[in-house]
């Protein structure tokens, strides 16, 4: 046991997660604060150590290799593990501490929860600071590896398998339009739901989402989206003068923000899968006390609720989100 013990090499283990992270031999040096040449001998001990690659070139970049991706959450989670035996356990004092914590989050996020949130953690950290910063196109994993927001909360699908998550709830869509749109006159369907012009909702500018791919499987039919943005809550802005169709989270979908717009919200016609928001962040963080508390928190405060729903004709439904 002892022979198999002084075969592993804690900082080899920690090479092996910078390298993964960073994709680049230069990148990977630099973070460790060692020379190009040294971390080039260590790429060489771990493809000798791990019987695999770790890097490969592809066209003018290094990529991990698929046995590289799958074990770079585990050794994360090990160095943190490791790194958490060595922390005092002694219960968290928020005396004179002053922590600013950047979040990247959807709007769906931020309108709701924001205020709740700060109220959450100045309950018990007085001089807590939060910053909210909007979804990009960019890849979210990159600023949580990099430290520019501490956590992303949302649903993209864009997150190396290195990113740590935990779900928080899921939303379902509503239709919202303005009081008196002809739509609600009749029993709505999929044919009168692609009849009108719609609004979709895309950070990354992508006009076809879950709702297209419904109607054209299952129903062969195809909506025209008229105009594209990149907000829910500006897309609301103006909805009531026009005969356009929003597809909307239902837990935006507040009846008494509609009603006073002058808009109504109705179920959609189609079986759509829920989107699930969840809180994700990097490992080296994992096990960081303070941020435990901010991602308990989170939890806290974004637990599902039930969310009005205004619908036609004034009537409003409890509807879980």
């Amino acid at each position: 046991m002892a022979n198999v013990a002084r075969g592993y090499d804690l900082n080899l283990l920690q090479a092996m997660n910078v390298l993964v992270e960073e994709s680049s031999v230069t990148g990977a040096a630099q973070r460790l604060h060692v020379s190009a040449a040294t971390m080039s001998r260590t790429l060489a001990r771990l493809r000798e150590t791990f019987h695999d690659a770790i890097l490969v070139q592809s066209g003018r970049h290094m990529v991990p290799t698929p046995r590289a991706l799958q074990m770079q959450p585990r050794v994360s989670q090990i160095l943190s593990a490791i790194g958490d035996l060595y922390r005092p356990r002694e219960a968290l004092d928020f005396t004179g501490l002053k922590p600013i914590f950047r979040i990247r989050a959807t709007d769906v996020v931020i309108g709701p929860f924001a205020d709740a949130l700060l109220r959450a953690l100045r309950a018990d950290c007085p001089d807590t600071t939060l910053i909210f910063t909007a979804e990009s196109s960019n890849d979210d994993s990159d600023f949580l590896r990099q430290g520019g927001v501490d956590l992303y909360i949302g649903a993209t699908a864009f997150l190396r398998p290195e990113i740590m998550r935990q779900t928080l709830f899921e939303i379902h869509f509503r239709g919202v339009v303005r009081a008196g749109h002809p739509i609600l006159l009749g029993d709505i369907t999929p044919h009168t739901l692609v009849a009108y012009d719609h609004i979709a909702v895309s950070r990354r500018g992508a006009r076809r989402g879950p709702i297209d791919e419904v109607l054209a499987d299952q129903y062969g039919l195809e909506r025209n989206v008229a105009l594209l943005l990149t907000s829910f809550y500006a897309a609301l802005q103006g909805l009531s003068r026009t005969d356009l169709i929003l597809p909307l989270p239902d837990i935006v979908a507040d009846g008494a923000t509609l009603e006073r717009l002058g808009l109504y919200a109705f179920p959609l016609p189609l079986e759509l899968p829920p989107v699930s928001i969840f809180q994700a962040w990097h490992p080296r963080h994992d096990t960081d006390r303070l941020h435990q508390w901010l991602r308990r928190k989170v939890a806290q405060v974004l637990a599902p609720r039930p969310v009005p729903l205004q619908r036609a004709g004034g009537s409003s439904e409890r509807k879980a989100s």
